[in-house]
């Protein structure tokens, strides 16, 4: 069996500068950049997802609610939509796209360009075990890695590369993966943008 990196959202729009920015992501884009860099041979497999949005419905807040609506971000053909410039992309095998017409914060719930779901590529790869990073510690990472781990992967969140919409959710995202057995290394990022 092996393992595989998921680099969650680390995109434009939520870093410094996006529309929906998340304090201290560009620090995460750099931070696995360094990882990668430094541990090459630490993962077998390295894959991302992206928030993709054309029409996601009422995901899209006119005022937002900052609950169940946001500011319009990362819609496809945008440069919010494109990787952060300090993520190294060079390593990643695979990218899975969601949201396109829904809401979707679990990189479980997208796929790849030609369809395949995140689940089955790792599965397809032989991968059992995974670490998690991105962008935000609170929404986008603690689904994935609650999904994660729902689908049988020994799941981890490597904190320091994550970055925390705000200290009061990312308390209750990092109970709810310690409730559901993922193992969470470091702690973090939770700063305004």
């Amino acid at each position: 069996m092996s393992n595989a990196l998921i680099v969650v959202d680390v995109q434009n729009d939520f870093c410094e500068g996006g529309s929906l920015a998340v304090g201290g992501g560009a620090g995460v884009a750099a931070g696995v950049t360094r990882l990668l860099a430094a541990e090459p041979d630490r993962w077998d497999h390295v894959v991302a997802t992206k928030d993709y949005h054309v029409d996601p419905g009422a995901h899209f807040g006119d005022p937002p609610d900052f609950v169940d609506s946001w500011p319009r971000h990362c819609v496809v053909g945008t440069p919010g939509s494109e990787f952060h410039p300090d993520l190294a992309t060079d390593q990643i095998e695979a990218i899975f796209h969601k949201g396109e017409h829904a809401a979707a914060y679990s990189g479980f719930e997208g796929h790849a360009d030609d369809g395949e779901c995140l689940a089955d590529w790792l599965r397809r790869h032989g991968v059992d075990r995974v670490d998690v990073v991105g962008i935000a510690t609170d929404h986008c990472v603690r689904a994935t890695a609650l999904d994660a781990a729902r689908e049988g992967f020994a799941t981890t969140v490597l904190l320091d590369l994550t970055a925390g919409v705000a200290p009061g959710t990312t308390d209750v995202a990092l109970r709810a993966l310690e409730g559901a057995g993922v193992t969470l290394v470091g702690k973090p990022v939770i700063r305004a943008a």
